[in-house]
């Protein structure tokens, strides 16, 4: 630092010269240096000038002149130093010959000398990099420059300061230094006053400061060179009462007896040997906080529900952390931004013995931790857990004892949602348990701190229910339909019959099975047993005792027991209280009959029908299946309305209604003198070979399309009386003509004549016993029809007697003659 005046003055030098010989081609005058006393001009070399004299007129007072004269080649520099202070001068310099003869006024300038020189009254140094310098004032004066140097180093200085006292930085401790102030106006600076000689302080100690008890402050630092002895003061802060002084030639010192968790600013300061202070410095330090108190501890539930100890901190002064500490390595911290004064600590392990302890903490360090809290942790849940059953609905949760427990809650929850609650000093905890349930069985050990955690939990499933309200029914002869309503604890079901050697006839998990293929009229034991993966299967549910269906009977024959019954023979492979039904189905009727034997008998049975005949086993569990059925077929009926009607003497039309079952008819008339017989498939028929005046019975068979025949009887009939013959009209008088014939049908039968004509119709009855009749006013010239019949018992008369035609002529006599024409058809 001291050779940088030197250097800048050097430079000053050099700009000065480079001035000068710049000068020699503008003929300029210029002012070099001034001082309080003295004005330094330079100027250009003149040509043939060998001497220079420089005038110095103040303008204030231009009657007073200095002159100065100087040689030196084409360059010239030159001043006066007779001026006064602060004052403003006009400045020529002339260019001469060697005989002093002027040549030529080079120029002309102003130029304002420095103020006087002022004087130092002071100087003192309190800082070991600095001097303050008290001065005189000095009138012009627009500042003053402070130098100080030293021979350590060439050290040289100057500062600018505006007015006494000035302060020189920068400087090094306990170092002599060498003194002058200058005063400078617009023209430039004063000469320096007399030197004046000061050392300056010893520099201040550097504090490093730590609180290593809630109590005490240590403070050191680095030996200060030159230093004797250090002073050093403390006071509590904020308030500043109280401020204690120590002295010390050591390098470090311990403040105790005070207050913990308060602030205190430390000053120290160095002294050489002729006791001056140093510099000081200055540090502020917190004590430790004190312990905190008091520390609570209880037990708390941490995240996701882990178990955990919740420690709650008493405020400590200036603490600005706090910190817990388990004896098992655990920690925490309270959140102060939260402002909260606990933590927890999580998560506990079960069945311990922990102390915490609690430490506050600010930028100076730790607290002394609290005294250690016991706390005895929860204990552990059991290791094992299981469930006995030792006799069926009985059951209890074993488990094994744990450590630090005092007694325990057991806790035995069905799946269907009800729950047992039991508390033991660690005995078994027994409880019903019901058929088809699952239990799930937790034990939580508890002392003062607390329930353990859950532990195992014990599953146990009870064995599956028997099915209850079991139906067995027959859904046909030889199977058994099985349902049951689903029982708690099955996943499956096995169905079995005793009868068929143990076989599974379902395995399912639904509540229904059928047991097919079974044996007929045959007593089956079946059982539900219910299963499940867990136990097994329930193998004491009771089985259900059902019969199947009777065995089918087979039709051997069917006889004929009447023209309306039929014996019906089968096979009766039951037992003998089994009934038997026969059944004879047709297409419009249906006919039964019942039987405990071997035959049944099928009774009005109609006439013309078709059959399917079936026997059926029955009894109280059911009918069988119906045996092959046999077909039947009965007779057909006999016609309805059967007649018979003679359409000639030796012919007659016998008619009838239609027949059920019969396809064709064989129709007989039979008497002692003679037979007739037809066979046609219509409902008619025209016989002949009929002679007249016979008795006949009529008979008919029915004949089917599979020639079962029916036998039909009918009232008898009877052929109408013979016409006579050898008819013959005898002309009468009186206008009356005799009818006369032969017949051979008995003397009691009765005639009758019909005579008719183009004018009139005549009748006339014999008389009995009388084979003749005579007709009344026959008029001669007719032509007229005759007709002679016999008359039925009924009184009708048979229609099919020939006609004859006879003309009756009025000639011979008044009557005249009959004349025989011929048969007239009648037809």
């Amino acid at each position: 630092m001291a050779g940088t005046g030197l250097r800048m003055r050097a430079l000053f030098l050099l700009l000065g010269l480079s001035q000068i010989c710049t000068a020699d081609h503008h003929h300029h005058v210029s002012v070099y240096t001034v001082t309080s006393y003295s004005v330094t001009m330079q100027w250009p070399a003149y040509p043939g000038a060998s001497h220079y004299r420089v005038h110095a007129t103040p303008q204030l007072n231009p009657g007073h002149s200095t002159a100065f004269s100087t040689f030196n080649g084409n360059m010239a520099v030159g001043g006066l130093n007779t001026l006064s202070a602060n004052t403003v001068y006009t400045m020529q310099v002339d260019a001469m010959d060697d005989e002093l003869n002027v040549l030529s006024t080079i120029g002309t300038e102003e130029a304002l000398t420095a103020p006087d020189v002022p004087e130092i009254t002071l100087a003192y140094s309190k800082q070991s990099s600095s001097i303050t310098v008290e001065f005189n004032n000095v009138t012009g004066a627009t500042g003053y420059i402070l130098r100080a140097m030293s021979d350590v180093d060439d050290f040289f200085e100057e500062t600018a300061v505006a007015e006494s006292p000035g302060t020189i930085q920068g400087l090094d401790p306990f170092t002599d230094y060498t003194l002058s102030v200058m005063s400078v106006n617009a023209g430039g600076r004063s000469q320096p006053s007399y030197n004046y000689e000061l050392r300056t302080v010893v520099a201040a100690p550097q504090l490093a400061t730590v609180s290593e008890t809630e109590s005490t402050i240590h403070a050191s630092w680095p030996p200060v060179e030159h230093a004797a002895f250090y002073s050093l003061y403390i006071i509590e802060t904020p308030s500043t009462n109280n401020l204690v002084a120590y002295i010390t030639n050591q390098t470090s010192f311990t403040f105790d007896g005070l207050s913990p968790g308060t602030y205190y600013c430390i000053k120290a300061t160095a002294s050489d040997q002729d006791g001056r202070a140093g510099d000081h410095s200055r540090t502020c330090q917190i004590t430790r906080p004190p312990t905190p108190e008091p520390v609570e501890v209880l037990l708390a539930i941490g995240q996701i529900r882990v178990p955990a100890v919740r420690v709650y901190v008493g405020l400590s002064k200036s603490a600005d952390a706090y910190f817990v500490e388990s004896s098992t390595g655990q920690n925490c911290t309270p959140d102060q931004s939260l402002r909260m004064n606990y933590c927890i600590i999580s998560p506990l392990a079960c069945g311990q013995n922990l102390s915490v302890m609690v430490t506050a903490a600010n930028t100076a360090g730790p607290s002394v931790p609290s005294v250690a809290e016991d706390f005895q942790t929860y204990p552990c849940p059991p290791e094992r857990i299981w469930v006995e059953e030792p006799w069926p609905g009985s059951c209890r949760v074993v488990f094994s004892p744990s450590a630090m427990a005092d007694f325990y809650m057991v806790f035995v929850k069905r799946d269907d949602g009800s729950e047992k609650l039991c508390n033991t000093t660690g005995a078994p905890c027994d409880f019903n348990c019901t058929c088809g349930f699952t239990y799930f069985s937790t034990v939580f050990a508890h002392n003062p701190s607390g329930s353990s955690p859950l532990g195992a939990v014990a599953n146990y499933t009870t064995i599956p229910c028997c099915p209850e309200d079991v139906t067995v029914q027959l859904v046909s002869t030889e199977t058994l339909e099985i349902e049951w309503e689903p029982v708690r604890g099955a996943d499956l079901y096995e169905t079995r019959a005793a009868q068929t050697e143990g076989v599974i006839h379902c395995n399912d998990t639904s509540p229904v099975c059928a047991l097919s293929d079974l044996r007929c009229n045959t007593w089956y034991s079946v059982v539900v047993t219910p299963c499940s993966e867990l136990r097994g299967c329930n193998v004491s549910c009771q089985p259900q005792r059902h019969e199947t269906a009777p065995c089918t009977p087979q039709i051997h024959n069917l006889t004929q027991a009447s023209e309306s019954s039929i014996t019906v023979h089968y096979t009766t492979p039951n037992r003998p209280s089994t009934n038997y039904t026969v059944s004879a189905v047709g297409r419009m009727d249906t006919r039964h009959c019942h039987s405990r034997s071997a035959s049944c008998e099928l009774t009005q049975l109609p006439c013309g029908a078709v059959f399917e005949v079936v026997a059926v086993a029955s009894d109280a569990v059911g009918p069988s299946l119906p045996s092959f059925s046999v077909p039947l077929e009965t007779g057909p009926c006999c016609p309805s309305n059967l007649s018979v009607m003679q359409v000639t003497q030796a012919m007659s039309n016998v008619t009838w209604g239609p027949s059920l079952g019969a396809r064709s008819y064989m129709t007989a008339l039979t008497a002692p003198r003679g037979h007739a017989q037809c066979h046609t498939m219509s409902t008619h028929c025209l016989m002949g070979c009929i002679t007249c005046g016979t008795n006949y019975s009529v008979n008919m068979e029915a004949i089917s399309s599979t020639g079962h025949v029916s036998n039909c009887s009918y009232s008898g009939f009877s052929a109408s009386a013979c016409c006579p013959t050898h008819v013959k009209l005898h002309r009468m008088s009186n206008h009356s003509m005799r009818v006369s014939w032969r017949s051979s049908a008995p003397a009691h039968q009765n005639y009758t004549v019909a005579v008719s004509g183009a004018g009139s119709n005549h009748t006339c009855t014999q008389a009995p016993s009388r084979s003749y009749c005579d007709v009344q006013n026959v008029t001669c010239g007719d032509v007229y029809t005759v007709v002679v019949a016999p008359v039925n018992s009924d009184g009708s008369v048979v229609s099919f007697c020939p006609q004859r035609m006879y003309a009756v002529s009025c000639s011979g006599n008044s009557v005249g003659m009959a004349i025989y024409r011929g048969r007239v058809s009648t037809g």
